[in-house]
C-alpha cells in the first residue's frame, strides 16, 4: 500500500479527551460569533463570558495592576530616584539566562534615560554559580564600587549575599520572580509578585517584575523629574520584555498575556537593533519574513541568547540588547549564531553518550529516576540533556558534570506530576547544596556520593510512579467534524495567540481520515501527506516521524489546526501530533 512509509513502532502515546459543556459552549460562540470549539476552550481556560473572552483575545496593557500594588515597590523606587539626584553609581546585578539578560537590558536602558549613573555586572556561570551570591558580588564591589545595586531575576533567598553588602554599606534592592524561602533576604526591599495578593502579577518573569519597577519609576518622575520622563514611551521596550517572558518560560496568563502579545507585534515591525541583527543572523531559522510568533523566540532567539551563558561569558548577549550600533549588532549575532552551534554540538554528543549509557542497563519495570554524570561534560548544558532524558525515558532525569576536583553540579528536569524537590529532599544529605521547583532543579555533589544518589533517587521516584502509565500523554481538546477545520476556524484560533507555558496550543481530533495521493518525506525526517474526509480534504505534516509506519486504511490523528501562508495563497494545514488506526 502506498501509505506504508517508515518500519518505526505505532505511537506510544495516550489519548486523552477534555470533557466539554455543550451547552455552555454553544451559548458562549452565540455571544462571541467563534466556533463552538473554540468557544469550549475559552470555556476551558477559565473565560466562561463574553467579557471575559473580549480580554483574552484583546488583552490590553491598559488592564495593568499599578506598579505600585507590588509589596516594596514604593521603597524601591524612592531610593533608586534618590540615588539618581544624588549621582550615586547605580549597578544592575543581573543573571545569564534570556530572562536574566533581557532584564538586565531593560533596567540599564531606562535608567540611562532617567539620567542615572548606572553599570550592569552578570556573575559567571563556572566559577560564580547562580544568582546575587557573595563569590560574586565580592568581585562586583571590587570592580565597579556601586552606591547602589539592583538586582534582577535574582536575589529573593540570597540572605549571605544581602547581608554581606550592607556590612560594607551598601542598599540592595531585590527585584525577582522566583519561589520565597521561609527566610527572605533582608534586602532595603524586596520587589517579588510571589509577595502579591494580586494573581495576575504573581506569573510575572523576572523582565515583567524590571518593567514593574521601570512603570513606577516613570510615575514617580512625572511628578518630581517631568523633564526627565517626558520622552520616555516604555512601550519602545516590549519587544525585548517579550523575549524574557517567552524564554523563561512561565505561564502565558494573567499580565503576562499582554506584554507577550504587544511585545511580539513589536519585534515584528519595530525590534530592538540586536534582535533584529540576531534574527538576521539565525537566516532560516529566523524566518525574516514570517511571524514573529512564540516559536521565534522559543526556538531562534532564545537559544541563542543563552549560548553564551552556557558555553562561557553571557556578556555578549546583553552588549547585544543594549547597544544601538547596527555594525556591532551584526558581529554579535554572529557570534552567538556560532556559539549555538556549538552548544548543539556539545549537548548532542553528551545526549548521546548518556542515552548509550543508560540503554546498557535500562529496565523500565526497575529504573524510575535517572542519574548520569561524567568527568569532562559541560555544566552549561546538564540542563538540557536532563531535559532529553526526561522526554525521552518519561523519568525524570539528573545529569552532573563532574570536575577534576571530584564536585560535580547537576541539574535536574520532570515529568508531569511528579515533584522533583521533594525528591531531592529524601536525598538531601548526599548534596553539597541543591535547590529548585517542582519541574527542575539544581545542586552540587561529590562523586564519591554517586552510586548512593542513584540508588536513593530511583528508591524515591519508584514510590510514586512504578504503579502510573508513564506513557506521553496528549490532550485533544475536542474531537472536530470534518467541516469545522476550515479557514473560519483558523483565523479564530489566531486571534487566541499567543500559546504557550501555562496556555498550550490546543490539539483537536479528527475521526477516520484517508490518505490521499502518496505521501513523502520533506527535509530529513518529516512527512507531508494529504488526508481527506467528508468532502474536504487537508494538507498535513508529521515532524519527525517518516520512519512511522501509516496503517492501511483510515487514521485518527491528534493535530494543532493551522493557517498556513504560501506565496500568497492561505489554507488550512493540519500539524499532526500523533496518528493511529481508526478506531
Amino acid at each position: 500500500m502506498l501509505q506504508r512509509m517508515g518500519t518505526g513502532p505505532p505511537s506510544d502515546k495516550l489519548w486523552k479527551t477534555l470533557d466539554v459543556d455543550r451547552e455552555a459552549a454553544t451559548l458562549l460562540s452565540q455571544e462571541t460569533d467563534l466556533p463552538a470549539p473554540i468557544a469550549a476552550l475559552c470555556i476551558h481556560r477559565g473565560f466562561s463570558d463574553a467579557a471575559g473572552v473580549d480580554r483574552l483575545l484583546r488583552p490590553r496593557l491598559s488592564d495593568f495592576s499599578d506598579p505600585n500594588e507590588l509589596p516594596d515597590m514604593p521603597v524601591a523606587v524612592e531610593r533608586v530616584w534618590d540615588a539618581i539626584d544624588a549621582a550615586q553609581l547605580i549597578v544592575v546585578y543581573g543573571d545569564y539566562d534570556v530572562d536574566g539578560i533581557t532584564s538586565t537590558a531593560l533596567l540599564y536602558r531606562v535608567l540611562t534615560r532617567l539620567g542615572a549613573s548606572v553599570r550592569t555586572f552578570l556573575p559567571d556561570r563556572e566559577s560564580e554559580g547562580y544568582g546575587f551570591t557573595t563569590q560574586a558580588l565580592r568581585r562586583c564591589l571590587a570592580e565597579q564600587h556601586p552606591g547602589l545595586i539592583v538586582t534582577v531575576d535574582c536575589g529573593s533567598c540570597s540572605t549571605e549575599a544581602v547581608a554581606f553588602a550592607r556590612e560594607k554599606g551598601i542598599d540592595v534592592i531585590v527585584t525577582d520572580h522566583h519561589e520565597l524561602a521561609t527566610e527572605p533576604a533582608d534586602a532595603f526591599a524586596l520587589v517579588n509578585p510571589k509577595r502579591s495578593q494580586i494573581q495576575s502579577q504573581q506569573v510575572l518573569a523576572g523582565v515583567g517584575v524590571a518593567f514593574k519597577l521601570c512603570h513606577s519609576l516613570v510615575k514617580r518622575g512625572r511628578e518630581s523629574h517631568p523633564e526627565r520622563v517626558h520622552n520616555l514611551d516604555l512601550r519602545d521596550y516590549l519587544d525585548l520584555i517579550a523575549v524574557g517572558t517567552v524564554a523563561d518560560i512561565v505561564p502565558l496568563t494573567g499580565e503576562n498575556r499582554a506584554l507577550v502579545r504587544h511585545g511580539l507585534r513589536r519585534l515584528q515591525t519595530q525590534p530592538q537593533t540586536g534582535l533584529h541583527a540576531l534574527r538576521e543572523a539565525a537566516g532560516g531559522d529566523g524566518d525574516g519574513d514570517g511571524e514573529a510568533d512564540t516559536y521565534l523566540v522559543g526556538f531562534v532567539l532564545g537559544p541563542r541568547l543563552n549560548a553564551a551563558g552556557r558555553l562561557g561569558s553571557a556578556m555578549a548577549s546583553l552588549e547585544l540588547l543594549m547597544t544601538e550600533d547596527t555594525v556591532r549588532a551584526a558581529e554579535l549575532a554572529r557570534e552567538l549564531d556560532q556559539s549555538n552551534r556549538e552548544r548543539r554540538r556539545i549537548e548532542g554528543s553528551m545526549a548521546e553518550a548518556a542515552t548509550k549509557s543508560i540503554d546498557e542497563s535500562f529496565d523500565a519495570a526497575r529504573d524510575f529516576g535517572l542519574v548520569i554524570g561524567e568527568e569532562g561534560w559541560h555544566v552549561g548544558v546538564v540542563g538540557i540533556v536532563a531535559s532529553r532524558l526526561a522526554q525521552r525515558y518519561r523519568r525524570p532525569s539528573l545529569v552532573i558534570a563532574f570536575g577534576n576536583d571530584g564536585q560535580g553540579r547537576g541539574s535536574g528536569r520532570s515529568i508531569e506530576g511528579f515533584n522533583l524537590l521533594q525528591a531531592l529532599e529524601t536525598c538531601a544529605d548526599l548534596f553539597v547544596t541543591y535547590g529548585g521547583h517542582a519541574m527542575a532543579a539544581g545542586f552540587t555533589i561529590e562523586r564519591t556520593q554517586l552510586a548512593a544518589l542513584q540508588q536513593r533517587f530511583n528508591k524515591a521516584c519508584s514510590h510514586s510512579l512504578k504503579d502510573r502509565d508513564l506513557r506521553a500523554t496528549i490532550t485533544i481538546q475536542a474531537w472536530l467534524d470534518s467541516t469545522d477545520a476550515d479557514m473560519r476556524f483558523c483565523e479564530s484560533l489566531e486571534q487566541l495567540k499567543p500559546f504557550g507555558a501555562g496556555y498550550s496550543r490546543p490539539i483537536w481530533g479528527l475521526r477516520s481520515l484517508h490518505v490521499v495521493g502518496e505521501p513523502r518525506v520533506v527535509g530529513t525526517r518529516h512527512l507531508k501527506l494529504r488526508l481527506a474526509a467528508g468532502g474536504t480534504e487537508w494538507d498535513a505534516i508529521a515532524f519527525g516521524m517518516a520512519d512511522r509506519e501509516l496503517p492501511d486504511g483510515p487514521i485518527d490523528v491528534a493535530c494543532a489546526v493551522e493557517k498556513n501562508s504560501f506565496r500568497g495563497r492561505d489554507s488550512v494545514q493540519l500539524n499532526i501530533q500523533d496518528f493511529r488506526p481508526a478506531e
